[in-house]
């Protein structure tokens, strides 16, 4: 359980298990950052795959634990391990290739969003239910996925796009039965892995120079109005409805 990392030819792929759903405690998301910084170091990796064990991809932050702890160093200390992981991703000096299974929510839009290539099962579900969670945050990666429009949309619902729908906007890349994920996400991933990585790395330098989006300042912004949300109270009032299954 935890962050396990395994190395296929020049291929570093890391994979996600923190049963039951990939709700990452704070500890994990720092975790996974320092996975994806530590391949992007490595001169022997020339492309990195993120995927993860169980029913669903990723469902976020661990909102028990955040409940648990006392005061707000919980909440911090998931807002700041989120931003680390996100920006882990879109930094990665190697492109990052993200499979997708299951369910895809909050915080795996924030790892799906800064993915270079998407790669999805057709029982892949993407959302950012964070309306109904009392917090904000993820908007930045989910205007990365969806027109400005549908974004806001989704962001306002808490509705989910299947990865077909997905596919459609030419976010997700590929839409494979979940049987096949892992081999999908490993042939595109070698394809890349096998052009000059010194091109390759310079490619994903310039992409992210030239993008339009400034992600890190936009996800902080958005994570500002998450700590106000606690402060008012809407949100640890989210939380414990959501944790009563209310």
């Amino acid at each position: 359980m935890g962050i396990l990392t395994k190395r296929d030819g020049h291929v570093e792929v890391i994979t996600v298990d923190y049963p039951p759903v990939n709700a990452l405690p704070v500890q994990g998301w720092f975790d996974l950052a320092d996975a994806l910084k530590k391949a992007g170091e490595d001169s022997d990796v020339h492309v990195v795959v993120l995927r993860a064990e169980g029913r669903g991809f990723n469902a976020g932050v661990d909102i028990k634990e955040i409940q648990r702890s006392a005061g707000y160093d919980a909440l911090v200390g998931a807002n700041r391990g989120c931003y680390a992981a996100f920006g882990a991703v879109y930094d990665c000096a190697v492109p990052v290739v993200t499979a997708v299974h299951g369910f895809c929510l909050g915080g795996g839009i924030g790892l799906a969003g800064n993915s270079d290539v998407v790669i999805a099962s057709d029982d892949a579900t993407f959302g950012v239910p964070e309306v109904e969670r009392g917090a904000l945050g993820a908007a930045t990666h989910l205007a990365r996925l969806v027109p400005q429009h549908l974004m806001r949309t989704l962001y306002f619902t808490a509705r989910t796009i299947t990865a077909a729908e997905l596919h459609t906007h030419g976010s997700v890349y590929q839409v494979v039965p979940r049987a096949e994920l892992d081999d999908a996400a490993l042939a595109i991933a070698r394809d890349i892995a096998k052009k000059d990585p010194r091109v390759i790395r310079a490619a994903k330098e310039a992409l992210n120079g030239i993008d339009t989006q400034q992600v890190h300042r936009s996800y902080r912004f958005e994570q500002g109005f998450t700590f106000e949300l606690n402060l008012l109270g809407a949100s640890d009032e989210a939380r414990e409805e959501f944790l009563n299954g209310r």
